[in-house]
């Protein structure tokens, strides 16, 4: 992974305040600047905030080298408070040295924009990234206080993004973008002149309004050659001997977690990388929100060989697949790890929704379905903004085919319900 190049913010005081009209903008070097139930207020009713979003867990990956400064993740932090001192909004952003860990492509970008401009002097990088540090976690960006009317919250939005925008001109940065964030502050930001461009995630919805009442009913959902296959899957890891125990909370272990770094790292090191998150990261996030994760150990002659981790957010009902690793092979293991397992618990929890996470068109046979995801981008260079529009453009028409193929390979039986608002599955 490329390093930070030294400090990438010019002039940059530990805490930066300007003043607008009747709030006061504030750029910050340290999430410990920010009182952390000042900040996790504005996550209140946010889908895809906790834990990920959450002040504590956020200064952990800096405390613990993974997403700070020597890693080319320089914290940026930019709030809005009002005249009377309450923080009315935020965005959790970095200086960015590089575009790893961050599952919207603009390598090519930076690549076009360095090859026309940087012999005048201009460069892609650094730029300014609003987003949740190696997840494709979808969800707001433009956070904003729960008490303010629609009114109040569209103007903080508007005043993010207008500070978003004058702090790349100021530090004379090529670009700033949003990340997997919602589609109301989608449309705003494209208002104010930023590009979107769009991916597709899989995610599992449950049954609405009845939800499913176990695993067997979620498969009795499904046409019978896509049920008939999982459960061969599923039968294949049985055979095999592996049986799986779940842990919650506070009952996993330290021993557990250490059993979890390591399958973690193994995923990385397979293809030659480095693991993003350091063992002390998770420790710290352990200890920050330790309800909010869940973890799948998959035993094998009374030995743990392999795992998968569920973050949660119970309030929301939701549950996000993030990461697994295995030390020895078994045909279908991940399947069960990353799919099965975690399903069955969160039918047998009662959740809304699982996240699978970034890409996999495997998913979609094993119920779940093709969602768009949408960022956001602006660039400061109009030659580079329209070369990028006109890209955009072209991509955009390729997702809008690629989901409606997908609509069409549905694996669910005709006249299900649609669960939590999709469109209505049939052949």
């Amino acid at each position: 992974m490329a390093g930070a190049q030294g400090d990438m913010v010019a002039g940059a005081a530990r805490v930066r305040e300007e003043r607008h009209d009747e709030v006061r903008i504030g750029w910050h070097r340290d999430w410990g600047d920010i009182p952390a139930g000042d900040w996790d207020a504005l996550l209140t009713g946010v889908e895809g905030a906790r834990p990920f979003l959450c002040r504590d867990v956020l200064q952990a990956m800096v405390d613990s080298g993974s997403a700070c400064a020597d890693t080319g993740w320089q914290p940026h932090v930019l709030t809005v408070h009002g005249a009377d001192g309450r923080l009315l909004g935020a965005c959790p952003t970095f200086a960015k040295s590089h575009s790893y860990g961050e599952y919207v492509f603009d390598w090519a970008w930076a690549d076009a924009h360095d090859r026309a401009l940087a012999s005048h002097g201009h460069h892609y990088f650094p730029k300014l990234l609003g987003a949740v540090p190696f997840s494709p976690i979808p969800g707001q960006r433009l956070l904003v206080h729960p008490g303010l009317d629609d009114a109040a919250q569209a103007a903080v939005r508007q005043t993010l993004l207008d500070a978003l925008q004058a702090e790349c001109a100021q530090q004379g940065w090529s670009s700033a973008h949003l990340l997997f964030l919602s589609e109301a502050e989608a449309l705003q930001a494209e208002r104010s002149g930023w590009l979107l461009r769009h991916g597709v995630q899989f995610h599992w919805c449950n049954r609405a309004p009845q939800l499913f009442t176990d695993f067997d009913d979620f498969l009795a959902s499904l046409h019978r050659d896509k049920r008939k296959k999982i459960q061969q899957e599923r039968r294949k890891v049985r055979e095999a001997g592996v049986h799986f125990e779940v842990r919650e909370g506070g009952d996993i272990s330290l021993a557990d977690w250490d059993f979890f770094y390591r399958c973690y790292a193994q995923t990385y090191l397979e293809r030659g990388q480095q693991p993003y998150l350091t063992r002390a990261f998770w420790q710290a996030a352990a200890q920050a929100s330790p309800q909010a994760w869940v973890l799948f150990i998959a035993q094998h002659d009374g030995h743990p060989i392999a795992c998968a981790l569920l973050a949660v957010d119970r309030e929301q009902g939701v549950a996000y697949g993030r990461y697994w690793g295995a030390l020895a092979s078994v045909s279908c293991l991940h399947f069960e790890a990353c799919y099965y397992q975690p399903l069955s618990w969160c039918i047998a929890q009662g959740l809304r929704r699982f996240e699978g996470g970034a890409q996999g068109e495997h998913k979609l046979a094993r119920g779940l379905l093709p969602v768009t995801t949408q960022s956001a981008h602006w660039l400061r260079h109009p030659g580079l903004r329209q070369a990028v529009a006109d890209f955009l453009q072209r991509e955009d028409q390729g997702v809008r085919a690629y989901v409606n193929e997908l609509d069409e390979r549905q694996p669910f039986k005709p006249c299900l319900s649609a669960p939590d608002g999709a469109a209505t599955m049939s052949e």
